[in-house]
């Protein structure tokens, strides 16, 4: 039996003083465009779930944190049809800068209990009760 890629991508809840969480529309041309997830991005060799938070945060929305701001909360395991994908999420309520669409995607700052009207890929809506209980 033929195995998938393992595709391991870091994703980030980063909550504001609202106790808002952000999500990012995936634009047009790219894979599940129009559906919204939790920024983050492709781990890259040599890179720990955390480096790649902090890159993909600043490079995709503006934002600057630390590692140390970071907290692991829980992970998605999401079979695709050609590639296994497994997203840690982390949550984040230290950091700097004002959220901007750097890469032409469209962001909203969500309440917890409104995650679900917002339709994500399928590896992120599993993830939105673990935020629930959290931030209620």
């Amino acid at each position: 039996m033929p195995t998938k890629k393992m595709l391991l991508v870091a994703a980030c809840a980063l909550v504001d003083a609202d106790n808002r969480i952000l999500l990012a529309e995936r634009p047009a041309g790219k894979t599940l465009a129009g559906l919204w997830e939790f920024p983050g991005g492709k781990v890259e060799p040599g890179e720990t779930p955390e480096e790649t938070l902090i890159r993909e945060l600043e490079e995709e929305i503006g934002i600057v944190t630390k590692a140390a701001c970071l907290a692991p909360l829980t992970f998605a395991s999401h079979a695709y049809a050609d590639f296994h994908l497994l997203m840690p999420l982390y949550v984040c309520r230290r950091f700097e800068g004002i959220a901007a669409p750097l890469e032409g995607q469209r962001l909203k700052w969500v309440r917890p209990g409104a995650l679900r009207d917002y339709p994500m890929p399928p590896a992120d809506a599993p993830l939105i009760p673990f935020l629930v209980d959290l931030l209620g």
